[in-house]
């Protein structure tokens, strides 16, 4: 990368792909999957960094890019990669109820790409009701309801394990 824009657009990138590779990682259950989400969404935002960066929150239109960059992928079905029964191994998690995170990832995974992303977004990356509208595109209530939806069914899906876990709901 040559010029102002290449610069400060690796700085941008090596700053935020942490946090991007995160959310990616929830979205897709996948850590290689998660990457390819990730390199994805930087694609593109190179590709629009001279307008990108002047804007008032370009954090939050990254992670806005990288969602949708996940819907539209699950929604169009144009991967040829196929996800396989067996997670590769998760990165070390320092001062986590392990067996806790390991639940929860593997509820996420079973529910649908929608429910998927409204709980990421409400609930592990802690946003409004407001800003997942936003991003998902919906209105506030319609928000409300899916992510009370999904819920219940992460918490059937996951019901013995967390009363196993000490977490009844």
């Amino acid at each position: 990368m040559t010029g102002d824009r290449g610069a400060d657009f690796e700085e941008f990138a090596q700053a935020r792909s942490g946090q991007l590779l995160r959310t990616a990682c929830l979205l897709t259950g996948d850590w290689h999957t998660a990457e390819d989400l990730v390199q994805e969404t930087l694609g593109k935002l190179f590709r629009g960094w001279r307008r990108i960066r002047h804007m008032e929150a370009p954090v939050a239109y990254a992670h806005t890019t990288l969602v949708r960059t996940f819907l539209s992928v699950r929604r169009l079905k144009r991967s040829s990669e196929r996800p396989s029964e067996v997670l590769p191994e998760p990165p070390p998690v320092v001062g986590a109820d392990i067996e806790l995170r390991l639940t929860l990832l593997q509820g996420l995974a079973r529910l649908s790409p929608a429910d998927r992303v409204v709980l990421v977004l409400r609930y592990w990356e802690d946003r409004s009701v407001e800003e997942t509208a936003e991003v998902l595109r919906i209105s506030p209530v319609a928000v409300r309801v899916r992510a009370k939806r999904a819920l219940d069914r992460l918490r059937a899906l996951l019901g013995a394990e967390l009363v196993d876990l000490g977490m009844a709901c």
